[in-house]
């Protein structure tokens, strides 16, 4: 039997169920959502369509506001799923890149679970919520490399599940370390003032327990989703704001991916030159 303590086999497993569960991100099996505390699903606009492998779309964030990233297991099978806020491991609170290797959380098939916070130990999160880059838990590092974004990588396991579950026992080595909270100053200026970021909130009861999971090389799905402040998406022309109109297409920039269409027809080819 492998080691649980090894690389990629280090992961964990929320206990009881999660909320309702609306608008969903899907690909791949998998279906990623991010909601508010009143269980409502966040604004969404996505840029590719949820049949893609790689899922993008941008989410409206709301300063102040705790949310959570929900997950579905949509395959027969078990999968783990790295989690990434703003660039940092959400049970860790290391820099990540979505790989194996790091900590996962575990889907039992058709399971559905909810996302609070940073791990902080076996039973605690301290909760995600909306706030600026400097006042975030990576700008509390010092890390804007991947600030407003909610990053989710799903992998496929190697082998059929043989070990039994067990007991989590390790408090605090491992997990998110105390930083980054409320009214805590920045380690660093931020890169951009105006972008949002997610805060280390308050402490919260949220059991687990540890499992073997041994997941394959490369993620079967991958979401990305970027959130920013509503006045940001009106000037971006992602949203229509106060009458404005959304930007104008760009024949060199389209988001859908459209294909090549066939020719238009000899007699009304000269309307096109």
């Amino acid at each position: 039997m492998k080691s649980k303590w090894r690389a990629g086999l280090i992961t964990m497993l929320l206990l009881g169920s999660s909320a309702a569960w609306a608008q969903r991100f899907d690909a791949g099996g998998v279906e990623v959502e991010v909601i508010s505390d009143r269980g409502r699903p966040l604004s969404r606009y996505p840029l590719r369509d949820s049949g893609s492998a790689i899922y993008k779309a941008y989410v409206e964030a709301v300063r102040g506001q705790n949310y959570s990233v929900q997950i579905r297991n949509r395959t027969s099978q078990r999968i783990g799923v790295v989690v990434a806020v703003d660039g940092r491991n959400i049970i860790s609170g290391d820099r990540s890149n979505l790989r194996p290797d790091e900590r996962m959380y575990v889907l039992a098939p058709y399971q559905q679970e909810s996302y609070e916070g940073w791990r902080t130990g076996k039973n605690r999160v301290n909760r995600f919520y909306f706030t600026d880059a400097g006042d975030s838990y990576s700008g509390a590092w010092g890390d804007y490399s991947a600030m407003g974004v909610i990053a989710v990588a799903a992998f496929r396991e190697v082998e059929k599940y043989k070990s039994p579950v067990q007991p989590w026992t390790r408090e605090g080595s491992g997990y998110s370390d105390q930083r980054g909270l409320r009214n805590a100053p920045p380690a660093a200026a931020p890169r951009a003032q105006s972008e949002p970021g997610t805060g280390y909130g308050e402490s919260e009861w949220s059991p687990s327990r540890k499992v073997e999971f041994d997941p394959e090389r490369r993620p079967f799905a991958q979401f990305f989703l970027k959130y920013a402040w509503r006045e940001t998406l009106c000037q971006q022309g992602v949203i229509e704001c106060n009458g404005s109109s959304r930007r104008p297409k760009n024949r060199f920039w389209n988001e859908n991916e459209d294909y090549a269409p066939p020719p238009p027809p000899q007699d009304d080819r000269e309307e096109w030159r």
